[in-house]
This record gives C-alpha cells, structure tokens and sequence, in this order.
C-alpha cells in the first residue's frame, strides 16, 4: 500500500470520528400563534460552521422560519412581506385553500412588496409547511432557507393523550443537506455533503425519559431519508401529510420523501442518561430513490450518497412532570373515499428523455410545464382516481395541490399501513404505478390553477410540473346570484374600474385575471366600494374578482378599450 492510500483512509477516519464528536445544539423555531402572522422574508446570515458566516435566505430573521400554530375552522390572515432583491413566491404545501391563495407560480411577490392572503382552515391537525414555489427558482430559494413549518391543532387530536410541549416532548426537525464552498457558502446542488436538522450541522438535543413526539418534514431538494434509530428501536406512526392515522403503527424504518412529512411517537421512558441516534439508513435503498444513488464525481456526487448517517443526537434526560409514558391504542377514525365512487380514472405518466451531459430530463404527461397551459379541468365536488404511471428510471415524490387523497396501491400492492392515512406527497417508484382517489371540493375556481409535480427542486424547475383548474370554463365561477352583489362601471372602462358592493360587504382583496388565467394586477382594500386603476393594461376581455374578508369571491368581465 502506498503512503497515499494509507493516510487517505486514516483522514476520512479521523473526520468521521471528530463529526461525531462535535455535535452542536439543536435549534427549535419560534412559534406565532392566532390568527393574523407577519412574515417578512429577506437575507440574512448564520454561524453554520467555524469561519466565513454563512449567507441565507431567512424569514423574521432566521435561516428557516417560525412554526406557525393554526385552529382547525379559524380564519387565518398572513401578510408576507419580500425584502429580497428578487420576486418569490410562498406556497402552504398541504392546504385546502382557495387557488388564489396557494401560493404557487401564479402568485409572485415581486420585491419590496407584500401578498395578503388569507382562508378558513380547513386542514385536520397535523405537520404542514411553507416554502418559496417560483417557477424555474424553486431549487435556489429553497436551498438558502427560506420556510418554515405550520401545527394545526384540532379538538380530535386535542382530546389525545400525546405530548404537545413544544420543544420539550414535541419537537420539531425539518431535515435537509447542503452543499458548502471553501467560503462556507451554500452551493445550490440537488444534494448536499452535510446533513443539517432545523439547520443545524451535527445537531444534538435532550429530550425527556418518556414518549417523545418528533414531527419530521423532508425539507431537502431531493434526498429522501430512510429513517430510523441506531439501536434499530421500534417508534410509531401517528400521522402522515394529512394529519392522524386510525391507530400508531410500528414501524423500525420510515422512508421520508421531499415534501413529506411524518409524526412519530418514540418511547424514552426510563431511559435517562442515555443516548440514541436519529439516522438516514440510506445505505439500505436502492439507487432508484433520491438519496439512494453514489454518483463520484460529477453535478451529483455527494458525500451522503447510499451511507447511513446520522440525523440527529439524542441525550435522555430526566422526565417531566406529568410525563407520558404510553403509546395510545388508538388515535382516530378516518373516513377515506370508497373506489367505487370515483367518477373517472386520470392517467399522469411519468417518464424520462434521453440521457444527456446533464442527465435525463422528467416529463408529466410527455410534456414540460407551462404558465399558460392546463392540463385537467375538473368539476367541483369530483371524486376522481390519479394513476400515477412510471416509466422513469428514477423514483419521484409526486405532490398534489389543495386536496388530501388516500394512497390505493402501489404497483398493485395495498401500501404499507404507515403509509394508509391522508397525503399530499407519494414516492412513486421506478417503472411501477401509484394510485390514490381524491375530491375536489369547496373551492371552485375556471381562470386559477393548482399545481401538480415532482417536489425535487431541480425536476420541478426544469418543467416536471403541471396543472389543473377545478370548474370547467370562465363561466364556472359567474355565480350570478353571487355576482349581482357587486356593480361593475364603466364597462367597457379605458382605465378606471368602479366596484360597489351591496348590503356594505367589504372588500379585502381585488384580482385582475386576464383570458390566459394569469393575474395581471392584485389590489389589497378594505372597503365596500373603491376605484381601481387599470390603465396600463392592453385592449381585451379580463375578469374581476373581489374576494371577502370569509374568502367569498365575486366575479364579473369587462372590456379593455
């Protein structure tokens, strides 16, 4: 052996014993709890590592955001304010909401402006998030931080016996990995060579001697984690995307896809002055799955590649008072969409280009995303079956927008029970087909589109992306009896819209829509009657909607002379 190969093996051992020696703090978000949060996103610096700071996207003036606590059936009011230099957008991933206010492509924040959106939550109580949703910035914003994570509490989940002490029996880990530069910089890279949890590198924390509850979102660009304890522990399901399971499922390994979340119950009790590892057992999945390939050199190559790594550090401490130290029996009771009452069967292929310099390129439906183009109009109230059919070489975390659905099968096969809950993201894998049945209820709306798409970054950037609209024409949102509550003059205008509301209904938000579905203008008011200046805009047909301060939407045409 020469000397080079022997000090080579002799440094990488040296470096994995002193990344585990040096664990730093965990750091647990803030939290905003009522109902109208600030949020104001901006750059920002953060210590990550010895040496340079580290420049981040933040918001309230943190690389990764405060976790918003939301009531189930309270209205919530948001206004997000961008101090970046470039637009952004904030999508809450997991929302039943109005299309209007989901914060995908069509709703940029452009800079130095702020974007009020605001809706009934609907949601059951479980682990939700925020993150910027760009189109063709999704992967650069993302990396720089900027996110956060929202709680909703229900009475359902209120009446268990679970820990709910945020911080103490209940934490919070948003999972991620970055790439660095000699000037501790972030690279943006589909993967990273450090794992960071809540931003934190090496992250350690104590938790009490007794049933912890770790609340876990796959924040990353495209790594999955294959999640379990290095004592290969049992720990339970007690939630997927879309809030509680029927009963905690046991389980020694959970794969946590980007965009996914998942809420476990792991018991500590009398286990103090201990310690146990949270861990990636990525070395355990298959080169098909995010995270699970070892590329060794080019764009992807990474140091996290099919190893197994830790997550984070875990030091028991003593127990709380009032502690609890059982695993419930039973959580709750869902009602999930029988088969037999889905209207139609919809097919989303999943498929690849020829492999190129810079690897292949992924399609929906044979095609790349555009702004203008929608792919499925979908009646309001529709119970529908999404077929999700893979011919890619690569697995793929298929996110929907607005709607929960429940997973049918995958390649043919009932899903694992940790899996048979309410979802918003589900890995499809390599050259096999998902299926899950959904409805598209409450919210229709013919001109504003949901997304759907692969939730890694550089997929979604590239074009992996489609969309829907539900209600079938322009005319499905004239809701006439809706609409005759508001006068619309002069129409045709040359620039000055009049709006009047009757019965003093006031006004929080005006949208200008023109024939494409785009939104061209957005005015936040809060009247019954105003003018609006649309004088910039060219000749043609646009739309007109007024939205409430319940979210109502009241819509007429006009004519741009």
């Amino acid at each position: 052996m020469t000397l080079k190969k022997w000090i080579l093996p002799c440094v990488a051992t040296l470096c994995v014993l002193q990344s585990h020696a040096q664990y730093n703090q965990l750091w647990i978000p803030d939290t905003l709890s009522g109902t109208t949060f600030d949020l104001v996103i901006r750059d920002t610096f953060r210590q990550v590592a010895p040496g340079n700071q580290t420049i981040t996207g933040g918001i309230n003036g943190n690389f990764w955001g405060p976790t918003m606590i939301w009531n189930k059936n309270e209205v919530v009011h948001i206004n997000v304010n961008n101090q970046l230099t470039d637009t952004t957008t904030i999508h809450w991933h997991g929302m039943h909401l109005p299309a209007i206010m989901d914060g995908g492509p069509h709703q940029p924040i452009p800079p130095f402006t702020t974007w009020a959106p605001y809706w009934k939550v609907n949601n059951n109580a479980g682990l939700y998030w925020y993150h910027p949703h760009l189109h063709m910035m999704a992967e650069e914003q993302m990396t720089m931080g900027i996110g956060g994570m929202i709680i909703i509490r229900d009475s359902v989940e209120s009446a268990l016996n679970l820990p709910r002490t945020y911080g103490v029996d209940d934490i919070p880990l948003a999972l991620s990995d970055r790439k660095f530069d000699a000037l501790n910089q972030f690279t943006v890279a589909p993967y990273g060579d450090s794992m960071m949890t809540n931003g934190v590198l090496r992250a350690e924390y104590t938790v009490p001697a007794q049933v912890v509850r770790l609340r876990l979102l796959d924040a990353a660009n495209e790594r999955s984690y294959n999640i379990g304890f290095s004592d290969n522990r049992t720990f339970y399901v007690i939630t997927t995307d879309g809030g509680l399971v029927n009963a905690p499922v046991p389980v020694t390994r959970f794969l946590l896809s980007a965009g996914e979340r998942v809420e476990i119950l792991v018991n500590c009790t009398g286990q103090a002055g201990t310690t146990v590892d949270l861990r990636a057992f990525n070395a355990e999945i298959t080169p098909q799955i995010p995270g699970g390939e070892s590329f060794p050199t080019g764009p992807f190559a990474n140091a996290l590649g099919h190893i197994n790594f830790n997550i984070l550090h875990l030091s028991i401490g003593a127990a709380t008072t009032g502690a609890i130290t059982t695993i419930p029996t039973a959580l709750t009771t869902n009602t999930f969409y029988n088969e037999s009452s889905a209207l139609l069967t919809r097919t989303v292929t999943i498929s690849d280009s020829a492999i190129g310099a810079g690897g292949p390129t992924f399609f929906l439906n044979h095609r790349l995303f555009e702004m203008d183009h929608i792919d499925y109009h979908i009646p309001l109230d529709n119970t529908e079956i999404w077929e999700l059919k893979s011919t890619s070489n690569f697995g793929h975390p298929f996110h929907i927008h607005d709607v929960q659905f429940y997973l049918l099968t995958i390649n043919g096969a009932t899903p694992p029970a940790s899996q048979q809950g309410w979802k918003d993201v589900v890995l499809v894998p390599a050259n096999q087909t998902a299926r899950f049945i959904t409805r598209f209820t409450e919210y229709s709306d013919s001109l504003k589109p949901y997304m759907f798409h692969c939730h890694i970054a550089l997929h979604e950037d590239a074009g992996m992306m489609g969309q829907f609209v539900v209600g079938n024409s322009p005319a499905g949102i004239m809701n006439k009896t809706q609409n005759a509550r508001m006068k619309l003059y002069p129409n045709p205008t040359k620039g000055l819209l009049h709006f009047a509301m009757t019965d003093n209904i006031i006004i929080k938000h005006a949208t200008v829509i023109n024939m494409r579905g785009q939104v061209v203008r957005e005015f936040e008011l809060n009247t019954h009657e105003s003018d609006l200046n649309v004088a910039d805009l060219s000749t043609g047909l646009y739309f007109l909607r007024l939205t409430d301060a319940e979210g109502g939407s009241y819509v007429k045409s006009y004519l741009m002379e």
